[in-house]
């Protein structure tokens, strides 16, 4: 299960998002905090108590006094019984961004993965709260993507130069991040997570969906005609039989132009039998988990803002093309992202 760290400075907008991701029919979203009184996540969406793990409406809460106690809440959250499809680790207070990102990159619980590490930063007020001159914030560099918020409230005239500055600035440290605009919070959550279903599920209460439907209506009356709603595109590509392994970490290591999760189920052949992976990217991170038995065909999925889909589907169709016996050294490439 992917585990999302969330983190960003106080009034940059993660709650908001936080609560925009929940909004997706059909997610069962796992969410960690340890300041209840400040997050204000909505209870609608996601439901729980305090030292409590509940799953009513779609998701559960898990409060976290301090970060000693995070990886029994991933172990809770991460069980086959709750069926959740992601965890998201709202970092307020509970650690700084390098620290968290290595807590959940080092976490002893196996059925856990890193989910990517999402900065929130306010575009408005960017320079006088998070960067004020000198060298680049250094929490940059551990983030796989970065969040520019509340860009509608920019002076239209000013708008494109302070976000050309504000990017330029993260890049100073983190030259190959993904860098979002975005308002109000609003993105796509197919970035950070999938569903089983793109409808609630049965036991849903219907407050959620009513909540959704009261969400939609208070966007479409702010809505002023600009797209900051950062609408994911996605490619999907599929092969059958075994493919070359070095071909496929090619493409992994270097994904398309604009592609910030890859996604797929692969078939090696190891000589006397295939082998089976199950492959993520987020970002620059490569996840890779041997599977029980290899798939029939391989698959792969790449999502992302601004994705050149015409490149990337050639790309994938390219790494994708069926191979005979796997090449020792390239097998061992692959091997080296593999996890228990």
């Amino acid at each position: 299960m992917p585990v999302i760290a969330l983190t960003g400075y106080l009034g940059a907008g993660k709650t908001t998002l936080l609560n925009h991701l929940l909004l997706r029919p059909g997610s069962r979203v796992g969410v960690i905090v340890n300041d209840f009184g400040s997050v204000n996540v909505d209870a609608g969406l996601i439901s729980g108590q305090v030292d409590h793990i509940d799953t009513i409406t779609g998701g559960c809460l898990c409060h976290l006094e301090d970060v000693s106690g995070l990886d029994d809440a991933l172990e809770r959250l991460s069980h086959p019984r709750l069926a959740l499809d992601a965890i998201i680790v709202e970092a307020s207070g509970i650690a700084e961004p390098g620290l968290l990102a290595t807590m959940i990159r080092h976490s002893d619980v196996e059925t856990v993965r890193p989910g990517g590490l999402v900065d929130v930063v306010d575009a408005v007020n960017y320079f006088d709260t998070v960067d004020g001159g000198g060298t680049p914030p250094v929490r940059f560099q551990v983030a796989t993507l970065i969040v520019v918020n509340k860009c509608d409230l920019l002076d239209a005239d000013t708008r494109d130069d302070q976000l050309a500055r504000i990017e330029a600035r993260i890049r100073e440290v983190n030259p190959m991040v993904h860098v979002l605009p975005i308002a109000r919070g609003r993105i796509d959550p197919t970035l950070f997570f999938d569903v089983a279903t793109p409808h609630d599920p049965v036991d849903e209460l219907p407050i959620a969906a009513l909540l959704r439907s009261h969400r939609h209506e208070q966007d479409r009356a702010h809505d002023d005609g600009d797209s900051e709603h950062a609408h994911a595109d996605s490619v999907t590509a599929e092969s059958p039989g075994p493919i070359d392994p070095a071909a496929l970490i090619d493409l992994l290591e270097d994904p398309p132009g604009g592609a910030y999760r890859m996604k797929g189920t692969v078939g090696v052949d190891v000589g006397r039998s295939r082998r089976g992976y199950v492959v993520h990217v987020v970002g620059p991170r490569v996840h890779a988990q041997r599977l029980p038995a290899a798939p029939s065909a391989s698959r792969l999925v790449a999502i992302g803002v601004g994705l050149d889909t015409d490149a990337a589907r050639e790309r994938m169709n390219t790494a994708l093309t069926p191979a005979g016996r796997a090449d020792r050294r390239a097998l061992e490439r692959l091997e080296r992202y593999v996890t228990a």
